[in-house]
């Protein structure tokens, strides 16, 4: 089974980069669905999930992953649930024996005993917040100072999660088994030598 997982910054390209490398190694590629069986088994919007899931709902989270859910506010709650459910989602799909790739969620982590192979895609901030204005929809109207402070508070929201989880930081070089830098990059461009990567990698 090949499992490839792509953690990213805000704004880098890694999902297209996930979409288009399950695309080129005709393999299964897993994003918005988890969403949607998170909101499904939450009972909640799906557009509350995204948003919860994405900014971590709260500024701080203080109590250990997965424990108790006690003296904290609807909305940490909610978050707790959401990882629980999130991550239950993700195990099931290993479970399936089926190859994928599978884009953000800690799926690196959560997957490890399944021996996945571990991408982290990553830019400058000004090329980020390029993609980001370039990929927002019209009737957004936000500054590149507030496309900034958009981008750090996802990603510290993303490191904060895998704390949780784990304690390989997030973003660390050392945490993941290939680094790409899409800073000024057609990500499609990418994507053929990503894949023999991928390939070699798993000795196929």
């Amino acid at each position: 089974m090949r499992i490839i997982t792509v953690s990213r910054q805000f704004g880098s390209g890694g999902r297209e980069l996930g979409k288009r490398l399950s695309d080129e190694l005709s393999i299964a590629y897993y994003d918005r669905e988890i969403i949607t069986d998170v909101a499904e088994s939450s009972e909640l919007d799906e557009e509350y999930v995204e948003r919860i899931l994405e900014t971590g709902g709260v500024s701080s989270f203080p109590f250990s992953f997965a424990r108790s859910f006690a003296f904290v506010d609807v909305n940490q709650q909610n978050y707790a649930k959401m990882l629980v459910a999130q991550q239950d989602f993700i195990m099931k799909l290993a479970g399936k024996g089926e190859d994928f790739v599978i884009v953000g969620r800690n799926s690196d982590v959560i997957l490890k005993e399944f021996s996945p192979f571990n991408i982290f895609v990553h830019a400058d901030i000004e090329s980020r917040i390029d993609r980001c204005i370039d990929r927002a929809p019209e009737s957004e109207e936000m500054t590149r100072r507030e496309y900034e402070r958009r981008i750090k508070q996802i990603d510290s929201a993303r490191a904060r999660h895998r704390s949780f989880l784990d304690d390989s930081p997030w973003g660390r070089m050392e945490s993941y088994h290939l680094c790409i830098d899409t800073t000024d990059k057609e990500i499609k461009s990418l994507v053929p030598g990503l894949a023999a990567f991928a390939a070699s990698w798993f000795g196929k």
